[in-house]
């Protein structure tokens, strides 16, 4: 039986068999028998590479450790609010907080990073925030709601969201508004992300 701990773009978790490109956490969010009970433990919402140094976390969910999660693509991640490792991506976490204190001035330490992005994430009274942004400006992996459907932004295009990848192509919005899931700073990085070292986008975005 699958566990629940695969991401989707707003942030919430499911149980489903697909494993994604993608692996991170938030602090323990499962109790002794593996169900989750809260959802999220900590403000360092991390993206990690799924292998790293040969590490190896069997079983998962292990009681009192920090609760392994999987996103589909690192754009499901950075829409989710999770910002790169400086430990296993320690040249994207690099980069990142260089662009990050470009934008945000006094803020390139870790916990200021994520203080900031979990008041893009979540509102005060613990809610996911979305964010009001002129559709034709947002970068390719930014994601958007239309209605209850997650889409991705991929060039002239939005592409639909699901935990084993993207399926139905729509046109993309070229005037108005539109409503954005992924918090604004990680829009920014959008803009400026080039090398990584997990994949931005599930190959079924293509």
């Amino acid at each position: 039986m699958p566990r629940q701990n695969r991401v989707t773009p707003l942030g919430e978790l499911l149980a489903d068999p697909a494993r994604g490109l993608v692996y991170g956490n938030r602090g323990c969010l499962h109790d002794a028998s593996g169900r989750i009970v809260r959802r999220y433990q900590v403000r360092r919402w991390i993206a990690c590479r799924l292998e790293f140094n040969g590490r190896r976390r069997h079983p998962l969910m292990r009681p009192g450790r920090f609760t392994e999660l999987f996103f589909l693509d690192e754009a499901t991640a950075l829409a989710a609010g999770h910002r790169p490792c400086a430990e296993c991506r320690r040249e994207d976490y690099v980069r990142f907080a260089a662009h990050w204190a470009e934008r945000h001035p006094g803020e390139a330490r870790a916990d200021a990073i994520d203080l900031r992005l979990h008041a893009e994430r979540i509102d005060r009274e613990g809610a996911r925030r979305l964010h009001e942004l002129p559709a034709a400006s947002l970068p390719d992996g930014a994601f958007v709601l239309r209605g209850a459907e997650l889409y991705v932004v991929v060039g002239p295009s939005l592409r639909l969201w699901t935990p084993r990848g993207y399926t139905v192509k729509a046109p993309r919005p070229t005037r108005g508004m539109a409503t954005v899931v992924t918090p604004p700073s990680l829009v920014e990085h959008l803009r400026v992300a080039r090398e990584s070292a997990v994949p931005l986008l599930h190959a079924s975005a293509a």
